[in-house]
């Protein structure tokens, strides 16, 4: 037993010496989630990965990740730069002049405000109007309820079978 605290105690050494420069990393460029808080990036500001939950996302700085809202909008403006995707799920998405998306844009249930300056590198999807988020959350509901009445009609069929009719 006294052999392996030795062991343990490099083990924890070499672990702590690994996730400094991760540590350092996540310093200098932050990723933020929020739940009902906006978020909001100034000119000066470099952060990761954006995702808001019923919220906005307005930015003026630059993104090294991904921008994701659900229930809420993203905003472009003012040079603001995203390297990653851009998703909206029920809601706008504003592209304005002089700013750049390296990735795709996507709006699901909202609509899509670009301007002619803006540069998107990417693939841009607009599912514009909130019909059709009404369609991605009852589809998956109603193949869950064909899904059970198919096994209740197996079930049903199973133990009471159909008796053949005679001849």
């Amino acid at each position: 037993m006294k052999r392996l605290r030795p062991a343990c105690g490099i083990l924890f050494a070499l672990l702590l010496v690994l996730s400094l420069p991760v540590a350092a990393w996540a310093k200098q460029n932050p990723s933020y989630t929020q739940v009902g808080h906006s978020i909001y990036i100034g000119p000066d500001q470099q952060v990761s990965d954006l995702t808001c939950f019923g919220c906005s996302i307005r930015i003026r700085g630059q993104a090294a990740g991904d921008v994701t809202t659900f229930g809420g909008s993203v905003t472009i403006e003012d040079l603001g730069q995203v390297a990653g995707d851009v998703t909206a799920f029920g809601g706008n998405v504003r592209v304005d002049k002089a700013t750049k998306v390296a990735g795709d844009v996507a709006v699901f249930g909202g609509d899509l405000h670009r301007a002619p300056e803006a540069q998107i590198a990417g693939d841009v999807t607009a599912y514009s109007g909130r019909g059709w988020m009404l369609l991605f959350l009852l589809v998956p509901f109603l193949l869950l309820g064909l899904l059970i009445a198919l096994v209740v009609w197996v079930v049903r069929r199973v133990r009471h079978p159909v008796a053949p009719v005679p001849a």
